[in-house]
């Protein structure tokens, strides 16, 4: 696994650019805001009511594919 719910929402972000539209099809599209820097990926989805599992999950396999491509 490459995501994990403990990353910052910026840390995964730029470590792995290609992920942003994932984030906000989960409906997390404030990834430029101040909070990401320091809000983790749990975090962010709790205080937007986002299943954290569905979100990593979904994040993982946009990386794999990417990897796979």
């Amino acid at each position: 696994m490459k995501i994990t719910k403990d990353m910052s929402i910026r840390e995964a972000v730029e470590k792995y650019p290609e992920i942003a539209p994932v984030f906000i099809q989960h409906g997390m599209g404030c990834l430029g805001c101040a909070i990401a820097s320091f809000e983790t990926i749990e975090e962010g989805a709790l205080a937007h009511g986002i299943d954290v599992d569905a979100l990593i999950a979904d994040l993982n396999a946009a990386i794999e594919e990417l990897e796979n491509e």
